[in-house]
């Protein structure tokens, strides 16, 4: 009998995968625990066309992110910090305050994706930031005194 099924099973298949199982295993386990429905030529075709609608919507969130990638990289980003005469900072400049400057500027990046160690000195330094794998982005962040 051939399945189509809703939640991961384990030596089965994954989620929203058409698999052949025997008739009572579909029956006594699968269908009581709702873990798979009947895979009729409807639900194959509804399957299908919620597939391509969620590979086409990640198509367009890898564009529009490398798009945005590609606008971010290189410019230039500054964090105001009170700090003391030799230009230690009080505290630290985080992923937090470079994500404050960047939607300053009109960017909304989560501070999640900013790579960096935090900085206790005044000066210039080198952010990443990870919007996706494989396409790099770099800003450049003045510290300087508040």
């Amino acid at each position: 009998m051939k399945v189509i099924l809703l939640a991961d099973v384990k030596g089965t298949g994954k989620q929203g995968d058409i698999v052949e199982v025997s008739d009572g295993f579909a029956r006594n386990m699968l269908f009581k625990k709702k873990l798979a429905k009947q895979a009729t030529s409807e639900e194959v075709n509804s399957l299908n066309i919620k597939k391509q609608a969620e590979e086409f919507h990640r198509r367009e969130e890898i564009s529009r992110l490398t798009a945005l990638s590609k606008e971010l990289n290189g410019k230039e980003v500054t964090c105001l910090a009170k700090c003391g005469e030799t230009g230690k900072i009080f505290g630290s400049v985080t992923s937090e305050n470079v994500s404050a400057a960047l939607k300053n500027i009109g960017y909304d990046i989560d501070k999640k994706k900013i790579v960096f160690d935090n900085v206790k000195q005044l000066g210039d330094y080198d952010v990443e930031i990870k919007l996706l794998s494989g396409v790099p982005c770099k800003i450049k962040l003045h510290v300087v005194k508040a």
